[in-house]
């Protein structure tokens, strides 16, 4: 099929999955697979390094405006386990420990994180992303 060959050159950007959709938009019924390799026969590169800036660099240039969060544990003399509910603003390190809990919950760490704004008054308006994790807790 010339066609698949020839939306990659005049796509740049596109890569194996997109022109299987735009394919198949048009009617034509073909697998991601047979998109692959009739790129790879024409000598393009199926799935093309995508333009713009890495994860470190996006990270870098946006430190100012990046908090993370999660759980950290402390264990006490008696063994038992406390959650800390740790905020971290990416440029500065500065953390922002809302609360301490035996028993985190879902409902508690919404309660916990809507605090953080009256930590943050100062720079809330500059902070944009929030990275975190797929914990459980």
């Amino acid at each position: 099929m010339r066609l698949v060959p020839h939306l990659a050159r005049e796509n740049p950007r596109w890569g194996q999955s997109k022109i299987q959709g735009e394919l198949t938009r048009l009617g034509h019924r073909i697998a991601t697979s047979t998109v692959s390799e009739f790129l790879h026969a024409a000598g393009v590169d199926p799935a093309p390094r995508r333009t713009g800036p890495t994860c470190r660099q996006l990270l870098t240039n946006q430190a100012h405006r990046t908090i993370a969060v999660d759980f950290f544990h402390l264990v006490t003399t008696l063994g038992n386990r406390l959650y800390a509910l740790t905020f971290l603003e990416h440029d500065t390190r500065r953390p922002h420990i809302t609360g301490v809990t035996a028993h985190p919950s879902p409902d508690w760490a919404v309660h916990q994180a809507r605090n953080l704004p009256a930590n943050l008054r100062p720079r809330l308006d500059s902070l944009r992303f929030l990275l975190r994790d797929r914990d459980h807790k």
